[in-house]
């Protein structure tokens, strides 16, 4: 796992369970709590889920550079624990102005009141990825703007790649052709794909046959489909037939390190992979592609952030106007040379792509990317299917996919 997956995993339990107690004390629809000033100026208090000392200092000097234009004043605190504190600062009644929310909490916050629905505030609203607007689109609202993406890809290790005799004509671009490629690599004595065993990895598979386990309103369980069951299928014929191994069967932790180590050909991983190859693994050669398409089409998942507001903040307008101000597509290309993140802005494209050139597979697949199931309380459900998952080899699809099925109906009470 990367530092950007650590996070994400670490903050789903804690986070919908603060929020549901918080909601069943004082409750969000409780009058506003008091703007925080300083010497009569608002003072937006931001909480953040840093990645790191670059991404604090970043964020840190645009709110700085805000602050100067606006006249507001902007406090920036890198959270240690995200989920704790807001759950904290929640059940409190003092929650930040502004905060990080990944896309797979926005049910969680949006379902009992906690977040301001000011996403088409924003100027051109229309100008953010579909998929990312889709991600924090919840009822019916744009909740919040897309702080930044990741996506999903297919990374060639391109010295195993040529020892099996392999050209770039070879990179496979359907699933008949990524089982053939991995059927030569194996022959070679080469793990052919190190895949990570959770819905955050394999999921991809169920997008490109069409499926995905809920509803794109998130009202349904769609778990148990045809189309999902193609897809286990097929991943379940890559694994039991040695064709794709999981990290800790190649001695590690992630399919980033195994990749790293030279255990396996291919990985399917994000554009996180970059950092942390660059700094473990600098001689490894590899290069970026799309991922197979399925039976429908391309498929990806996309990981993603969005600057949350408070519902219960007085400073909403100072809000708002500093997220426009984040979300700028000049401002996300500053975040992207500082830390590495990709623009959620489409009009931000063609700068991206033209200073990270190697990244242009990864911010392709935001055309046709599927977020995080969108249903609050889903943490146990998930977290069941990933144990599953990992017994994928010795366990039916059929059934596997028969009990996500109903646990998403009991979550969703539609069973």
């Amino acid at each position: 796992m990367t530092s950007r997956t650590r996070r994400v995993a670490a903050l789903s339990s804690l986070v919908s369970t603060s929020l549901l107690l918080s909601a069943c004390g004082s409750g969000f629809d409780d009058n506003a709590a008091p703007p925080q000033q300083s010497g009569g100026q608002v003072t937006l208090q931001i909480l953040i889920g840093s990645s790191g000392e670059a991404e604090t200092a970043a964020v840190k000097q645009a709110a700085q550079t805000w602050s100067a234009q606006s006249g507001a004043g902007a406090t920036v605190t890198p959270a240690q624990d995200l989920a704790q504190q807001l759950g904290q600062a929640f059940a409190g009644d003092n929650p930040p102005d502004v905060f990080y929310v990944d896309a797979s909490r926005l049910a969680d916050y949006a379902s009992v009141g906690a977040l301001e629905p000011y996403g088409d505030k924003i100027s051109q609203p229309d100008d953010f990825y579909p998929s990312l607007r889709t991600a924090f689109t919840y009822d019916g609202k744009f909740y919040c703007a897309p702080k930044d993406f990741s996506t999903l890809a297919l990374i060639v290790n391109q010295e195993l790649w040529t020892k099996a005799g392999l050209s770039e004509a070879d990179v496979p671009t359907t699933w008949d052709e990524l089982k053939a490629v991995s059927e030569k690599l194996k022959g070679k004595d080469v793990t052919p794909l190190a895949i990570g065993p959770t819905r955050d990895r394999m999921g991809v598979f169920m997008v490109q046959a069409g499926g995905w386990l809920t509803s794109p309103d998130g009202k349904q369980a769609t778990a148990d489909s045809p189309e999902n069951l193609a897809a286990l299928d097929y991943v379940r014929s890559l694994v039991t037939a040695g064709l794709a191994k999981f990290p800790n069967q190649l001695d590690a932790e992630w399919g980033g390190e195994a990749f790293g180590k030279g255990k396996a050909a291919m990985t399917i991983e994000g554009n996180w992979i970059k950092g942390a190859l660059q700094a473990d693994f600098p001689d490894v050669k590899y290069t970026v592609h799309e991922l197979p398409a399925g039976p429908k089409g391309k498929g990806t998942l996309s990981f993603t952030n969005c600057w949350g507001i408070s519902a219960k903040s007085r400073n909403k307008e100072q809000a708002i106007s500093f997220v426009e101000a984040m979300t700028k597509a000049d401002q996300q290309m500053t975040f992207a040379k500082a830390f590495g993140v990709m623009p959620s802005r489409q009009s931000a494209k063609s700068a991206y792509t033209g200073a990270f050139p190697d990244d242009v597979p990864f911010v392709n697949g935001a055309d046709y990317a599927q977020g995080p199931v969108n249903a609050p309380k889903m943490d146990s459900v998930l977290v069941d299917l990933d144990t599953s998952l990992q017994k994928l080899s010795s366990t039916a699809p059929k059934t596997l996919l028969q009990r996500t099925q109903k646990n998403i109906q009991a979550a969703l009470g539609t069973s």
